[in-house]
């Protein structure tokens, strides 16, 4: 039999002729994007490299560099060029007071020059790369007082970076304002806490973040190069937007707002600068179809509110704008060319959300709907609706499971077994793991990746040990990457490659100080997910608590392995009490420190020692680098 290995292979013939096929049915002689990308440049960094706090690099686009030769038959050829066109960085002039940096990080930091200072709006995913943008405009247009920064949605890459430029006590002090939607907060602190581990873990999968840039590798985000890798903080805004039409005045600058909630992020706003007739649409608008699901894992976001949020732009500003920029990749110009993006991509969405449900209530399942729903070819030609982040295909998935559920209706889906032992028991039908793989070897050479990774996927969650049925599947997925248009797609699939090969590349998670902007409350909500039944069993503890920086009162219990707490309470039957910081309570249950310190200290603790290691215990931190591609 023949025997399969781990090394990277190149693509085959069939990959090769379907990337090829590709090329030739796209409008690549449509350049326009590539002389938009470099309108306004005033200074560029060439092989841009940042250093980090406390990494040596957080941000590397000379690795990059092999984006400017030919394209290869690695990568799919629509993606290569969107790839390039996130190559660029610089300081750019969209206007005679308004600037981007663009190419240091995901995100885009938009600078508006006002009488006597500066708005910045949305510093990027790390203090670092803030800070170097931020550098880089300071040297070309010479430093000016920060007068606002504004968050445009709630998603880290749009404030991360604010502590490299600005500080908590110059907001503090009143002579800097912070300014987002309502909502901003909660949603921005309790996203990635619910769920965040797996998200975290998902997001490596998704951004290609421990994959190494080549052709063969990591290409591109399709959002942008990368998420940066430096230190990322949070300052609470002092004003917050509420409803549309809301305007304000920020050194001499007018800003209209126009609320997104619930599109692109749970919290979000758009914003018109009537004095430059240029429209800022957040992330609403980008140069590629977006996700309405995310790969990492997030709640599914509404297609409708997204097309209507796209119309409102068109209904209010339409015959105003002459510049559109976002808060990702290049502005657009000429109000009919602007007026033509927004109409298409308004009708992309609500085509996409029409037709899935239109299939979903003719019967059809959610893989059978994302077979189908395909863009009309009057829109499947335009390069800003590619699917290089979010795809028609997982997004009309995303649909289905917004309005009715994960379950497809038939009843033999209701109450599957674990894959487990889905995989023994196909394995077995189908003759042994070596039948198996002999048949899948020739789908293989028949170019079928899609089915090769899902019967290998059996006989590896049958028996994680057979390296042929691993590498044989890690094979298929690296296919199906370099065939794949969507970045993110591309990720996971070379991503689940790398660790059937060579096994999980353990990632840290570092908590960010958003972690002590959090209110108690989702605190409270997330200790109890670290509840371990095991340790949990029998236990019945009861405490009060007084969190000394926060002046506030809780009580908590543990009783039938859950936990439970009450704000303002305060129990009379209790096995101890303690009188803590929100610093050193996350240390108690998050990073499991030495509490002696606390035991010693009789204004923090009171009561029985033995029964706070045993309460302590019951909660057991996640694991950050669990199985994906095998059990």
């Amino acid at each position: 039999m023949m025997k399969f290995n781990k090394d990277i292979k190149g693509p085959t013939e069939i990959t090769k002729n379907f990337n090829e096929n590709l090329r030739k049915s796209l409008p690549f002689d449509n350049n326009i994007d590539f002389k938009e990308v470099e309108k306004g440049l005033i200074d560029t960094t060439e092989d841009l490299i940042i250093k980090g706090k406390l990494l040596d690099e957080i941000w590397n686009l000379k690795d990059y560099n092999f984006l400017k030769d030919d394209w290869k038959s690695t990568v799919n050829p629509s993606l290569w060029r969107q790839a390039q066109l996130n190559l660029c960085n610089g300081l750019f002039e969209v206007h005679g007071s308004v600037f981007q940096v663009r190419g240091y990080d995901i995100s885009n930091i938009t600078i508006i020059e006002g009488e006597n200072g500066i708005i910045i709006i949305d510093p990027l995913v790390s203090e670092e790369s803030a800070k170097s943008a931020m550098e880089l405009y300071y040297k070309n247009k010479g430093e000016k007082p920060l007068k606002a920064v504004i968050y445009t949605h709630s998603h880290i890459d749009h404030y991360g970076g604010v502590k490299g430029v600005v500080s908590q006590e110059e907001v503090d002090s009143g002579k800097v304002e912070i300014i987002a939607p309502e909502g901003f907060m909660e949603e921005a602190v309790s996203e990635n806490i619910f769920a965040g581990n797996a998200m975290f873990r998902r997001a490596n999968y998704m951004y290609g973040n421990t994959l190494s840039p080549s052709p063969q590798g990591h290409v591109d985000v399709g959002l942008g190069k990368q998420a940066s890798k430096g230190i990322s903080s949070l300052i609470k805004p002092t004003k917050f937007i509420k409803e549309t039409g809301e305007k304000l005045n920020i050194d001499g600058v007018d800003i209209e707002f126009i609320m997104a909630n619930g599109t692109e992020a749970p919290s979000e706003f758009m914003m018109y600068y009537p004095q430059f007739k240029i429209f800022n649409a957040s992330e609403v608008i980008s140069h590629h179809i977006h996700n309405l699901y995310t790969l990492r894992g997030a709640k599914v976001r509404d297609a409708r509110k997204w097309w209507k949020a796209i119309d409102n732009i068109i209904s209010i500003y339409g015959d105003s704008i002459e510049i559109l920029i976002a808060q990702h990749h290049w502005p657009k110009w000429g109000n009919k060319k602007i007026i033509e993006l927004l109409e298409k991509e308004r009708d992309a969405y609500k085509f996409l959300h029409d037709q899935s449900l239109r299939l979903a209530n003719q019967g059809y399942n959610p893989v059978e709907i994302s077979e189908e729903v395909k863009l009309p070819k009057s829109l499947e030609k335009e390069w800003y609706l590619r699917d290089y982040y979010g795809s028609f295909n997982h997004n009309s998935k995303a649909i289905y499971q917004f309005y009715i559920g994960w379950y497809d209706g038939n009843p033999a889906n209701l109450y599957p077994l674990p894959p487990e032992e889905v995989g023994k028991k196909y394995v077995e039908f189908m003759g042994g793991a070596d039948n198996v793989l002999k048949k899948a070897k020739e789908s293989f050479d028949k170019g079928e990746y899609r089915w090769v990774a899902e019967v290998c996927k059996h006989i590896v969650f049958a028996d994680p040990n057979n390296e042929q049925a691993r590498y044989l599947e890690a094979d298929a997925l690296e296919q199906l990457a370099y065939q794949t248009e969507t970045a993110t797609w591309r990720n996971n699939f070379l991503l689940g490659a790398f660790e059937l090969r060579n096994g999980v590349k353990a990632l840290s998670i570092e908590r960010s100080d958003s972690f002590l902007s959090m209110p108690t409350e989702l605190i409270m909500d997330y200790i109890g997910l670290l509840v371990k039944k095991e340790n949990a069993e029998n236990i019945n503890i009861k405490t009060n608590l007084k969190l000394t920086d926060r002046d506030e009162i809780w009580f908590m219990s543990l009783e039938n392995s859950t936990f439970i707490y009450r704000e303002n309470y305060i129990d009379k039957n209790i096995n101890f009490e303690l009188n803590i910081t929100i610093s050193e309570l996350l240390e108690l249950f998050l990073d499991k420190s030495d509490f002696n310190e606390i035991l010693e200290d009789k204004t923090k603790f009171k009561g029985d020692e033995d029964l706070l290691k045993q309460f302590i215990d019951v909660f057991v931190p996640f694991e950050n680098n669990f199985n994906i591609v095998t059990p």
